[in-house]
């Protein structure tokens, strides 16, 4: 086989001179990702589930309104209270009774002792015990379904950042077989070579080209390696942690639209949260409105008070004399009382208008979302049909590019073909092994997508 003249010009011959001859086989191999044990998806998901931080807070958040729910939160039992006062006193003290001269006291003392016993509880407020009780149970569902959206999107990017995973992996694959065909063609060259029927600069030309297979693989391994901190830090792991995932990259192909449009209007949780602030808008307007009713409490409570005075003057028909009196009250208390609101500088009524206005943003807020959801959906159920359109059109596409490096590969054997139709055969391969990676990767995104938007993402 003969080369056009100038594929010999490439290199000066000083240069080819220069380039000890490598015997085949012997090229340096990149270093591979260390592995580590298998993880599956679902252990993955089970790991985010425990240690994901933002699922923790999300959960936190929800064990505080739950906590919240409350008859006495809401104002429905009493308060008991006990209360003790005691107090000294130490005082210069004059004393005139009559026309009398004034007695002087200095330094009198005396104690007081005051404990009692009080229960307070409100019997009627216009209902507004009740509606504060339905408003706490009401918040406590609207946390759990923001923890539970938590928990869909946070499977969903632990979903993702796993197959991404999957997808460096099999382009390390891609590369690894782009460099083993380099190989090849490395040690035919030199073959061809070695009997004179190709020229030295083929020889550099093709480790040329399998060095910038290297290139291109030592930074996919970066890349990889990125992709596992990513979810390692999703897992709460340590971000070096070592694993290679088991599961496959397969798209779920038979999805439907009108499945996904009714999930999301009977399952999803930003939908239902939305929902739920409408109630809560609406008791806050309730309660409002039970302001303008009358409170009645119920007081009751039983006290003792003891006042022990040291500086006490009495009157005796010698006159007043300086003694000590001691004075015990105890005994029970009870009552009802009663207030009325009238007037308030009409910052109820304002109260009260504000409570509609709130009302009425939460359901433009729910139609809003609800429209948004749609919008997703649409969106990434159109998305879903093109990527899986293009899924199938690589799919065959790569059968193709595969069965072309082997002929081509075979016909450079035969000295049937240059190294530049080769070449470009293997590039070929390598840019349809990468197109199909990245299509199935954005085809089980979409389908991710859809599944979280219509709440069958995470099973309760």
């Amino acid at each position: 086989m003969k080369f056009p003249a100038f594929l010999f010009l490439v290199l000066p011959f000083s240069t080819l001179a220069q380039v000890p001859a490598t015997p085949p086989g012997q090229l340096t191999q990149p270093a591979k990702v260390p592995a580590g044990p298998p993880l599956s998806l679902q252990e993955a998901i089970a790991e985010a589930l425990q240690h994901n931080y933002g699922i923790l807070l999300s959960r936190q958040d929800e064990q505080i309104a739950r906590n919240n729910v409350t008859r006495g939160n809401a104002g429905q039992l009493p308060n008991v209270s006990a209360n003790i006062t005691r107090t000294f006193n130490n005082n210069n003290i004059t004393s005139t009774i009559g026309s009398n001269e004034p007695r002087v006291i200095n330094g009198g003392t005396s104690n007081l002792l005051n404990t009692n016993l009080t229960l307070g509880w409100t019997l009627f407020d216009g209902f507004g015990m009740f509606i504060a009780y339905d408003r706490l149970q009401t918040l406590r569902q609207q946390q759990q379904q923001l923890t539970r959206a938590t928990v869909e999107e946070t499977v969903e990017t632990v979903s993702n950042a796993y197959y991404d995973v999957v997808r460096q992996a099999g382009k390390i694959s891609s590369l690894e077989e782009a460099l083993r065909i380099g190989q090849a063609r490395i040690d035919l060259t030199q073959a061809q070579v070695d009997v004179g029927v190709s020229a030295k600069v083929e020889v550099l030309t093709a480790r040329v080209d399998y060095n910038a297979d290297r290139s291109q693989l030592l930074q996919q391994q970066q890349t990889l390696a990125a992709a596992k901190i990513t979810l390692n830090n999703l897992l709460g792991r340590t971000p070096r942690t070592a694993f290679t995932p088991s599961d496959t990259l397969a798209v779920t192909r038979d999805l439907r639209e009108d499945v996904i449009t009714a999930g999301i209007k009977a399952n999803n949780p930003r939908l239902a949260q939305a929902r739920l602030g409408v109630d809560v808008a609406t008791y806050n307007r309730r309660l409002v409105n039970a302001a303008r009713y009358p409170q009645v409490n119920l007081v009751t409570g039983y006290g003792l008070n003891r006042n022990i005075n040291n500086a006490q003057f009495i009157n005796l028909p010698t006159g007043p004399v300086l003694t000590t009196s001691t004075n015990n009250v105890r005994g029970l208390n009870y009552g009802i009382t009663a207030s009325v609101p009238i007037f308030d500088g009409f910052n109820l009524r304002r109260q009260e208008q504000n409570a509609r206005v709130a009302e009425e943003q939460s359901r433009l807020t729910l139609a809003r979302t609800d429209l948004q959801l749609d919008a997703n959906a649409a969106t990434a159920f159109a998305q879903y049909q093109n990527y899986l359109e293009l899924l199938g059109l690589e799919e065959a596409n790569i059968q193709l590019a595969r069965q072309n490096v082997n002929i081509a590969l075979e016909r450079y054997r035969l000295g049937l073909l240059t190294p530049l139709a080769l070449r470009e055969a293997q590039r070929n391969e390598l840019a349809a092994e990468t197109r199909l990676l990245d299509i199935r990767y954005a085809a089980k995104q979409a389908e991710l997508a859809l599944r979280r938007l219509s709440g069958e993402l995470v099973r309760e």
